[in-house]
């Protein structure tokens, strides 16, 4: 039986969806892709990351575009950041509501990615999470390379749910496991929400996983049935990590939502609107996208 039969969405398309794009995506489309989110119905996005623009090229824009964002008070606008420096820069802009902190399950993927280790990592998600409450802000930490890591191998499952129970003593909104190189399988994905969702107690699980091996959208299955409370998801299943070799796309939106509300769950999203904006979508990237029911005849 589910365990949920509400999930939220979290639009990740302008951030995690784009900054793997070779081609610079221009300001204003990036504005008209958070548009058309809250026009679809998402009340989260990650709008962008304020990282080294040197290191993601694609998103050196974060200022300029957040500066132009629609003033919504039912919209949480959500900046990725990897340190002190990036949760300053994203809480100058006076229009990030939530710093999204990540952690790392392995020290080689940790060095490549932020420049630290598993537990320096962590130590920093939980120090930025401190940070944005002092200031009236909201945090989240993501645990990246939950399922899987491209230098390592296999992440023991101890190991996740040790950083989980760590990371719920900095009271963030949520914890967050990703897949961030698309290696989880379903059973997999049951066995970790369901561990992880006992050893924080009431705070919410969200969940990212990436298509990178055509499970990606049973994962989500697998996680809501389990009780994850969130799912983030991306216009057209665009995405992918600078970082992580072979990572493909984020499960798709429109995919998404398909699969959850056929199946009796709410997401309060408008499925018609996800397709025209994945259609448009198509057209700024100038290629077919990766998701599936955006090409698919309209059903029913």
């Amino acid at each position: 039986m589910l365990k949920n039969k509400v999930v939220e969405l979290v639009e990740v398309g302008p951030r995690d969806g784009l900054q793997n794009e070779a081609a610079i995506v221009s300001t204003a489309d990036k504005l008209e892709l958070v548009r058309r989110a809250i026009e679809y119905g998402v009340r989260r996005i990650e709008v962008t990351s304020f990282v080294n623009p040197k290191k993601v090229p694609q998103l050196a824009d974060a200022e300029d575009l957040v500066a132009m964002l629609p003033e919504r008070d039912d919209v949480t606008y959500i900046g990725l950041v990897l340190n002190r420096r990036g949760a300053e820069r994203a809480l100058a802009t006076g229009r990030i509501d939530e710093l999204g902190a990540v952690c790392v399950t392995s020290d080689s993927f940790g060095i490549r990615n932020q420049g630290q280790s598993s537990d320096e990592s962590l130590a920093a998600a939980m120090e930025i999470v401190a940070f944005a409450r002092e200031v009236g802000r909201s945090g989240q930490i993501t645990i990246a390379t939950a399922f899987g890591c491209p230098f390592e191998g296999r992440v023991a499952i101890e190991r996740v749910v040790d950083m989980a129970k760590r990371a719920a003593d900095a009271d963030p909104r949520e914890i967050a496991l990703a897949d961030t190189i698309g290696v989880g399988a379903p059973a997999q994905v049951s066995e970790m929400v369901g561990c992880v969702r006992e050893a924080v107690g009431e705070l919410p699980v969200r969940v990212h996983f990436h298509n990178t091996r055509g499970t990606g959208i049973a994962n989500v299955w697998a996680a809501v049935n389990e009780g994850a409370a969130t799912v983030d998801a991306s216009l057209g299943g665009l995405g992918g990590c600078p970082f992580a070799p072979g990572a493909a796309g984020n499960v798709a939106t429109e995919d998404v939502v398909y699969m959850l509300e056929r199946s009796g769950v709410a997401t309060g999203v408008d499925l018609s609107k996800v397709v025209e904006a994945a259609d448009w979508l198509t057209g700024v990237m100038g290629r077919p996208l990766p998701a599936m029911v955006s090409r698919a005849p309209v059903f029913p």
